[in-house]
């Protein structure tokens, strides 16, 4: 393991230690620093801190630069449905039923096993497990995901992210029949404490905002598209549970009887970002797939 060692000058001084390291070498991206940090690689007088410790001037910094770990993920060969993709991203349109990554006993079969036969060059920060992975859907969810094929295209995805200005909207099928045209959840969710397999609308959770409108009602459900502001885990599924309409075929939030389409009728079907080298925009749209459609079509017609 290679170490290196930092000795905080002057002006340095009251600088997050992320941002100090990830100034000293033009590989170190600010994510993988953080890691670092939070994985103990990175000591201060001695001690481990957290990433936004502000350094002081004559601390001794020292970093213990992991040896990457050889990918134990196994390309497989798959027909992906890939919608752009250069040198640093890809856009990819995820089937329902699909895993997104591999995870202790479910490791093959899953999108990056498919990404990893496409395309070996794909970042690694987020580990062996995840590469390239910016952001997940469930299982059960179809639609549109972006993947970082570098570091320097990752860390720019993730603050996007982070700073809200990705474009995220998924249409749904939800239980009942919205009265209102338009609406916004604005609900914190965390971990469910009398589930931990779940989530749940919790108090002192993280900030999560849905912002959805009718794009057509039935007798006893209603199509809606909804639009991420953040994307905490199972937000959509768990916000439009907490209002009173949850998810058609959810297993996990929704009523037992509902429809029997195996997993929930979500797809994302609009993805727009920024792109990571050239600043300029780009947006994606993927339509619904064959059962969603066929779905709107049945309850169209039944009564």
């Amino acid at each position: 393991m290679e170490k290196m060692e930092h000795i905080i000058p002057e002006e340095q001084a009251g600088e997050r230690i992320d941002k100090v390291l990830s100034t000293l070498n033009k590989e170190w991206s600010r994510t993988q620093v953080q890691l670092w940090i939070k994985d103990g690689y990175v000591s201060v007088n001695g001690q481990n801190v957290k990433t936004n410790y502000k350094c002081n001037k004559d601390d001794v910094i020292i970093v213990q630069i992991p040896e990457l770990e050889e990918l134990n993920v196994i390309p497989e060969e798959m027909d992906l449905d890939i919608y752009y993709e250069d040198k640093d991203v890809l856009v990819v349109n995820k089937p329902k039923g699909m895993v997104v990554h591999p995870a202790p006993g479910h490791t093959s079969g899953t999108l990056v096993n498919g990404l990893m036969a496409h395309c070996k060059d794909l970042s690694g920060i987020n580990g062996v497990m995840r590469p390239g992975i910016v952001h997940r859907i469930d299982k059960d969810t179809s639609g549109l995901l972006m993947v970082a094929k570098n570091d320097l295209a990752h860390e720019s995805l993730v603050n996007q992210l982070v700073e809200k200005s990705v474009t995220r909207k998924y249409r749904a099928i939800v239980h009942g029949v919205i009265p209102h045209d338009y609406g916004t959840i604005d609900a914190p969710i965390a971990r469910d404490q009398k589930d931990r397999q779940s989530m749940a609308v919790v108090d002192n959770g993280k900030r999560a905002v849905t912002h959805f409108h009718v794009i057509e009602r039935f007798a006893e459900f209603t199509f809606i598209e909804c639009q991420l502001e953040t994307g905490r885990t199972h937000q959509i599924r768990v916000h439009m549970k907490y209002i009173g309409y949850p998810l058609a075929g959810d297993p996990k939030y929704g009523p037992r009887k509902t429809l029997h389409i195996d997993g929930q009728a979500l797809h994302a079907g609009v993805l727009g970002f920024m792109h990571p080298r050239t600043g300029e925009y780009l947006e994606f749209e993927a339509p619904l797939p064959a059962y969603f459609e066929q779905l709107i079509h049945e309850l169209k017609n039944s009564h």
